[in-house]
């Protein structure tokens, strides 16, 4: 599975459930949410609420991100340096090996 096709169905989960279980609490335990003293339909608390939860993941995922990425990237800088000192080092003789490939190799006569 694809990373945004697991984003997408994470946010979708997510914003269901909030919904689903919110709505179920609030109606459960007979709560009313007041705003400037007027009450807050449940749909507009909850969906306000969920919007919060999708955003707090979204950070959360970045963080991950950044955080991995940068251990993949110092990685690879090592490995590209490793290797960068490995041909500075045996340049002469990957030189000489690729001369002697090229001599001897068979070479396939060409059909008419």
């Amino acid at each position: 599975m694809s990373f945004f096709k697991s984003l997408f169905l994470a946010i979708f989960a997510t914003l269901f459930l909030t919904y689903v279980l919110g709505v179920s609490f609030i109606e459960f335990l007979d709560v009313d949410i007041y705003m400037d003293e007027q009450v807050v339909e449940p749909l507009k608390a909850i969906s306000f609420s969920a919007l919060v939860v999708v955003l707090l993941v979204l950070v959360a995922l970045a963080i991950a991100m950044s955080v991995f990425g940068s251990l993949i990237f110092v990685a690879m800088l090592l490995l590209g340096g490793f290797a960068m000192l490995l041909v500075g080092v045996f340049w002469p003789i990957l030189l000489v090996a690729g001369v002697i490939w090229l001599v001897t190799r068979d070479k396939k006569p060409v059909h008419c």
